[in-house]
């Protein structure tokens, strides 16, 4: 469909009038246009699938005329990759929607926080959308400023104490994007991505350092060890909404950007040198760093949500470490064809994003029903929150790596892919073995979540064991139909992958 990605891009711009002034009226009719809006931006992205399978280059790509006097065009495209990442956060933005139109109530100025959730969702789905760099800082900022509003004015006890440490750290992390991408520009003179992967090939020692300062940059927004500190508070305060957003998009967006960026646009200048594997290694090490990290905290932590974004700085490290396995020989052209390791990495960011989003939303339902946040406080929900614990465990399980849910077909297949190169490289020898080793501690936290807050009888002399203030009860519907949106994601990712594996084997590599 012609400007199918331009109307992907415009319509929840253009939506922001209907969700303030339908918010005035009632949150549910907000929530309802940013959910529905959603809908026919997937259907819209759906479009593009056909193409991408079966032309050439397996791209769709829109290119309108924008800044003339940099050359720059107004550049959307999408690959296997990116409308697979982009489908997956359309859907969590549907989900966060309807889960917050009970989750939400009878909060202060929800027009505005359904607003800023729209904008929130230009910037979410803009980064995956573009091959222009100044396009893509541009989305990238902006999904920074509504964040910080919607952690600082919905959080919990210090939210804006929280939303200002995520500002500046994850500013701070732009402000190195920013260099590296104006240090492409002033060396290419141009400001698109594929342009600019060609032209770099003939300045290896300046795509060192252009490299190190993107990657430094993305890493922040991934929350790699020792760049985490801003996600565990963040997290904390935020509503469960935005929580799910962070840790199933807004962090996976780091990722999309190395590989893409980092190592899409700017390897293949030292791909082969001393360099360039020492850089692969680099990765290597603070993804096995940051799983273990990750899941070590997650494993004595008694907040219900720092468990679970501890966690997320753990599966984070499994990207980062099967990042670390794009291949590092010299490119032909530019072209290269995708491996196991990767497809499992690009696979992993989709089932990660719909694992922890249903995991927040179900950690938010619980704090919602028993305004409690302390896992040593709880125990017994199974029986009196039933759709509840079923949406948990399906999601813990999934965090750790069981069959048949989502992640353990991504990490499997990030083992495999790693296993492969372990043949031509043996340094991935111990950093694989640590990874799978680092598998174990996620069954253990995941298990211990699912077992202290929905199975465990209560501890005695807490708020539940028999000493409730109100009856707790399962959530409203209009919840669980937004976890009930994850939970099929989950299900069928990990049963029937197909689809989705199909299309990011479709990338020849940017």
């Amino acid at each position: 469909m012609l400007y199918s990605l331009l109307l992907v891009f415009l319509l929840p711009a253009l939506g922001i009038p209907f969700v303030y002034f339908g918010g005035k009226k009632s949150s549910k009719i907000a929530a309802s246009i940013v959910a529905l809006i959603a809908i026919i931006n997937i259907a819209l992205v759906l479009t593009t699938v056909p193409t991408i399978l079966n032309s050439a280059n397996h791209m769709y790509i829109e290119e309108y005329a924008w800044i003339p006097v940099l050359n720059s065009h107004f550049t959307l495209f999408v690959d296997g990759i990116s409308v697979s990442i982009a489908i997956i956060a359309m859907v969590l933005i549907v989900a966060a929607a309807l889960f917050s139109i009970k989750y939400m109530e009878g909060k202060k100025n929800l027009p505005v926080y359904y607003v800023l959730l729209s904008l929130l969702s230009v910037g979410l789905v803009g980064v995956f959308l573009t091959s222009n760099l100044l396009l893509f800082y541009f989305c990238w900022e902006l999904m920074l400023l509504p964040a910080y509003f919607i952690i600082g004015s919905w959080g919990y006890r210090e939210s804006y104490r929280a939303a200002f440490k995520f500002f500046i750290f994850t500013h701070a992390g732009a402000v190195f994007v920013l260099l590296g991408i104006g240090a492409i520009y002033m060396i290419t003179g141009t400001t698109d991505l594929f342009a600019a992967q060609t032209a770099l090939l003939s300045f290896p020692e300046l795509a060192k350092w252009i490299i190190i300062a993107l990657t430094a940059g993305f890493a922040v927004k991934m929350a790699i060890v020792p760049l985490h500190m801003w996600l565990p508070d963040a997290h904390s305060e935020a509503p469960a909404t935005m929580s799910a957003l962070l840790s199933g998009v807004i962090i996976s967006a780091g990722a999309y950007a190395i590989l893409r960026l980092s190592l899409g646009a700017v390897f293949p200048a030292v791909a082969g040198t001393e360099f360039g594997t020492s850089f692969l290694h680099g990765l290597a090490v603070f993804g096995v760093i940051s799983a273990f990290f990750g899941a070590f905290i997650a494993l004595v932590e008694n907040d219900i949500k720092r468990i679970i974004a501890y966690s997320s700085i753990a599966h984070m490290g499994y990207v980062l470490f099967g990042l670390s396995l794009y291949p590092s020989e010299p490119l032909i052209g530019g072209a290269l064809a995708i491996t196991t390791a990767i497809t499992g990495t690009v696979f992993h960011i989709l089932t990660h994003a719909v694992s922890k989003g249903l995991l927040f939303l179900s950690a938010g339902a619980v704090m919602h029903q028993t305004e409690l946040r302390d896992i040593r406080e709880m125990g017994g929900l199974a029986g009196k929150m039933p759709f509840t614990s079923t949406s948990a465990i399906i999601a813990g399980l999934s965090i750790a790596g069981s069959p048949p849910f989502a992640c353990f077909i991504s990490e499997f297949l990030i083992f495999v892919g790693a296993f492969d190169i372990i043949r031509t490289n043996s340094f991935y020898l111990v950093p694989t073995i640590l990874m799978l080793l680092a598998t174990v501690f996620s069954l253990a936290y995941s298990l211990r979540f699912v077992y202290r807050i929905f199975i465990a009888p209560p501890k005695p002399g807490t708020t539940l064991d028999g000493n409730e203030k109100h009856k707790i009860t399962d959530v409203p519907n209009s919840m669980k139909i937004a976890m009930l949106i994850l939970i099929i994601f989950v299900v069928l990712l990990g049963v029937y992958p197909a689809f989705f594996i199909n299309l990011i084997n479709t990338v020849g590599f940017i």
